[in-house]
């Protein structure tokens, strides 16, 4: 079965950084679009940014250009999310998640992410 399990979430100061990994099994990882998505206290869950199976295409939130950088890693069945210049509205649950086709959206169990002074 599909399984996403995030780490690496934690406490940091504002302009602090972070790296977020997602490891996946259970499916055939370098043939789908991988995402990370976030959910704040009161929020909807939202994406933050995706990556297609090769890696060429790239898209991110908005709010997250040119501080988060998404990552793959196929050999390893690893996805990566590099966090920058933290500011305290990022703070967050993280969620890796895949869209199957038929199947719908697999979760993770998710990663806290807290930015604060």
């Amino acid at each position: 079965q599909v399984q996403l399990v995030e780490s690496g979430g934690g406490l940091v100061q504002p302009g602090g950084s972070l790296r977020l990994s997602c490891a996946a099994s259970g499916f055939t990882f370098n043939m789908y679009t991988m995402s990370w998505y976030r959910q704040a206290p009161g929020k909807e869950r939202g994406l933050v940014a995706s990556i297609t199976s090769a890696g060429n295409g790239i898209n991110y939130a908005d709010s997250v250009k040119g501080r988060f950088t998404i990552s793959r890693d196929n050999s390893k069945n690893t996805v990566y999310l590099q966090m920058d210049s933290l500011k305290p509205d990022d703070t967050a649950v993280y969620y890796c998640g895949v869209r199957m086709p038929f199947s719908g959206t697999y979760w993770g169990q998710g990663t806290q992410v807290t930015v604060s002074p």
